[in-house]
């Protein structure tokens, strides 16, 4: 099935380009609910993946050893403004397993939040990987490692221990085969994972619901996601809709961005999960069909959606600063079924 059209970019009156995905709504049970495009696209969830990557973190015992709190366990699921928030605690973290940021190899970028960067620039100090918004993942798999005496100068190698505990939790979250699992290289240089995108959504409906889950995985992941909520700054940052999202929603969602238009989110009240692509890669549209999936759904409330408006109908503007467009999405989920037909 092709892709079909999720979202509308308008200049005055005139749609003047759309961007084109799928959608995919899962229940914990692994049901296909709804759906918009091929909700069996093979995608990289990319950073979506974050919060399954971040299980091993507390499984091994590494969050319990080196004291994680809920800020601390929220950042390894981040993918942050580079703000002194996130950079503070990443160094934290780091002091307390023994380490320095010198350890991280997630490469360098020039940080989201643009005043950190204007203040490197002042100071004279270079963008290090520090910086670099995946920093608080890569910290978790360093304390991992850590914890479990593995090497932690390769922790990022596909067959180091760190990464092949995170191969078998992605494949057991999502219910897919390791050897079906698209191996692929992440920005940020770790093994990244290509799944069913109906297969994503259903490892965040396990996230959001994992009462059929081993006692471990599910300690686990009550922990994660309480993280998460309790602590949404660590997961983006100042307006960034990962943040902004899961504190309109007062602790009910968890919700993760992924590069190349990914999207995806866990209700932890109905257990059920929803992934979603943009075609483009283009990220600006993955989050107007986030909150229209949500709206879909009858599970945001309209303040709910007022507060998320800045995300949800972005406006467009021109250098002058003056509205000239939006962002406005245009789809409707099919009920599963018909896609099968």
């Amino acid at each position: 099935m092709d892709a079909t059209k999720l979202v509308n970019v308008t200049r005055g009156n005139l749609v003047e380009s759309s961007h084109k995905g799928h959608v995919a709504v899962v229940d914990s049970k692994g049901q296909l609910l709804y759906f918009a495009g091929n909700p069996n696209a093979k995608v990289f969830a990319r950073s979506s993946m974050k919060p399954i990557q971040a299980i091993p973190v507390v499984e091994t015992g590494a969050a319990y050893h080196y004291e994680f709190s809920d800020a601390d366990l929220s950042l390894c699921c981040a993918s942050h403004n580079g703000e002194n928030m996130h950079t503070d605690r990443v160094l934290s973290i780091l002091a307390r397993s023994g380490m320095e940021d010198t350890c991280l190899k997630c490469g360098t970028h020039i940080p989201r939040w643009q005043d950190t960067y204007k203040q490197l620039i002042l100071e004279g100090k270079d963008v290090t990987p520090l910086y670099n918004n995946c920093s608080g993942k890569h910290t978790g798999m360093l304390a991992t490692a850590k914890h479990m005496n593995e090497p932690i100068g390769n922790y990022y190698d596909l067959d180091h221990p760190v990464q092949q505990r995170i191969l078998a939790a992605v494949s057991e979250m999502t219910d897919y085969p390791k050897e079906e699992i698209e191996i692929g290289i992440d920005g940020c240089g770790v093994p990244v994972h290509g799944v069913p995108l109906e297969r994503l959504a259903y490892g965040y409906a396990k996230m959001a619901k994992p009462d059929e889950l081993s006692e471990k995985r599910r300690n686990a992941i009550k922990r994660i996601t309480k993280a998460m909520v309790n602590a949404p700054e660590m997961v983006g940052g100042t307006d960034r809709f990962c943040t902004d999202f899961m504190r309109v929603g007062q602790g009910r969602f968890i919700g993760k961005a992924g590069a190349e238009g990914v999207y995806c989110i866990g209700d932890l009240e109905t257990g059920i999960g929803i992934a979603i692509k943009i075609e483009d890669g283009n990220g600006r549209g993955v989050y107007p069909a986030a909150v229209e999936v949500l709206k879909q759904l009858n599970f945001l409330t309209d303040q709910q959606i007022e507060e998320l408006m800045g995300h949800f109908r972005p406006k467009l503007r021109n250098a002058r600063n003056e509205v000239i467009g939006e962002l406005a999405a245009d789809f409707k989920l099919q009920r599963a079924g018909a896609h099968q037909e």
